[in-house]
């Protein structure tokens, strides 16, 4: 399950009140199916909301925002406080809002209609906001912050950044709802917190969450994380590069390490988990069904000797099919010049399959 996927099917069984296995088989999905799917639950859910809620809400209007605060802690409990609230008008559901405990609004926050968010967040103060937005961070409900973070204003990010620790930004930031934000987010941090966020994915096993991130921001921004992580020591890259073996994250990884120039990509190439013929072997099948041999390639062409020959071995070792696909995507990408020192690297039987593919055979 690609990271993506399984952020959004985290959602769904929050969304549903399920547990995350009891929502599994959504898991091979594409992730933006995954969210089509949450987006129209959402509707079906609080759009069919019954009448009672209506009418609670209509009777709301007609007592002070402290009485309904009251009422709301009191008789309705954080769950239904929010089914009300996402009835309300924004600025009436913001005025009984702060008028509310924190810790209470922090828990009803998980239960809001999420399209209201928007207008609710734009009419809250902004210091309450923010230590909402600690509060769910010391509950360690990052879901519930990956929904809000993408409405606030960026003054709120900056005082709220400074106020929660970088595991949090990480992990806010992986169930992110408007990852178009991230970009700005990113900007409002600054290297140096960008770079302590990124020793953290290694020091808490966040890389998941680290790489998750790094898809969903583009150019400059993409560049930056690429860059910092390159530049760790050996023993984190390693961590790096053992779990995204491990869970199937090379779709993701090497795209980043396409991006980095020669000698970031040489201190990636360097590293003792890259000599490990499992690995490699792996990373070969994920390029296989990928296709992302432009994104590989690059990297194979500065490895050791000994871990480039691992690599010409594993290609050599494919069906013909695939190697013919992937012959044929080097000729596309005019990849020649990385391919063939590979190529002479392959024991007799491997070089003459090669040979022999039509693919090889029409570009020759």
């Amino acid at each position: 399950m690609s990271a993506g996927s399984r952020a959004e099917v985290e959602k769904v069984a929050r969304l549903v009140g399920l547990d995350t296995a009891e929502v599994g088989f959504l898991a091979g999905l594409p992730g933006e199916d995954v969210r089509a799917f949450r987006e129209r639950a959402t509707a079906a859910l609080f759009d069919g909301a019954p009448e009672m809620l209506d009418r609670i809400a209509a009777a709301t209007k007609l007592v002070p925002a402290g009485v309904a605060a009251a009422i709301s802690q009191k008789a309705l409990g954080p769950r239904l406080a929010a089914a009300v609230a996402g009835r309300l008008e924004a600025g009436r559901a913001a005025d009984i809002i702060e008028k509310l405990p924190v810790s209470f609004t922090a828990e009803s926050c998980a239960h809001l209609d999420p399209r209201k968010i928007a207008a609710v967040v734009d009419r809250l103060d902004e210091g309450l906001v923010v230590r909402i937005a600690v509060v769910l961070a010391e509950r360690r409900d990052h879901l519930t912050m990956g929904r809000f973070v993408g409405h606030m204003r960026d003054q709120v990010l900056g005082r709220i950044l400074e106020q929660v620790g970088d595991s949090d930004v990480l992990k806010a930031g992986f169930y992110v709802d408007l990852p178009e934000r991230l970009p700005r987010i990113l900007e409002l941090m600054g290297d140096e917190r960008l770079a302590s966020v990124v020793r953290t994915a290694s020091a808490a096993g966040l890389w998941e969450e680290a790489l998750a991130v790094a898809t969903m921001v583009g150019g400059d921004q993409r560049l930056r994380i690429a860059q910092l992580t390159a530049r760790l020591d050996g023993a984190e890259l390693d961590s790096l590069v053992r779990v995204t073996h491990e869970r199937g994250l090379w779709e993701t990884l090497l795209p980043l390490v396409a991006l980095l120039g020669e000698e970031d990509r040489l201190a990636v190439a360097r590293l003792d988990s890259l000599r490990d013929p499992q690995v490699l072997a792996g990373v070969v099948r994920a390029v296989v069904a990928t296709g992302l041999w432009g994104e590989f390639l690059p990297l194979v062409g500065v490895l050791p000797e000994e871990a480039r020959k691992v690599v010409a071995d594993a290609a050599a070792a494919l069906g013909d099919a695939e190697l013919d696909a992937l012959v044929r995507e080097v000729d596309k990408q005019d990849l020649w010049e990385l391919v063939l020192p590979l190529v002479e690297l392959m024991e007799e039987a491997g070089k003459e399959r090669i040979f022999a593919l039509p693919a090889f055979q029409d570009q020759s």
